[in-house]
């Protein structure tokens, strides 16, 4: 099955490949799709179940869903997983 979130703080590849890189590390996720335009995450999952794990991970790292609330310590951690990602790319 396939789903697409809406998500906050989503600011660049650097998001993204951190982003891609959790997600898929997941038990059950994968073809993690980021598109930063229209700040949606697209993955594929086999258990109906992984959708809150996805969720919560995304919301760990920074990036909550769009319907979530959105605290400053959210946007923080935002900016580093974004660090962190960028840093990933040039390996």
């Amino acid at each position: 099955m396939t789903k697409t979130e809406i998500i906050q703080n989503l600011k660049c590849g650097g998001c993204a490949t951190t982003i891609t890189n959790a997600l898929n590390e997941l038990d059950g996720i994968s073809n993690t799709v980021v598109d930063n335009e229209q700040n949606s995450v697209t993955f594929e999952y086999t258990e109906e179940s992984q959708v809150k794990i996805v969720d919560e991970k995304l919301s760990s790292l920074g990036y909550p869903i769009d319907s979530d609330p959105n605290s400053i310590l959210k946007k923080a951690k935002s900016y580093v997983s974004c660090a962190v990602g960028r840093m990933s790319e040039k390996d």
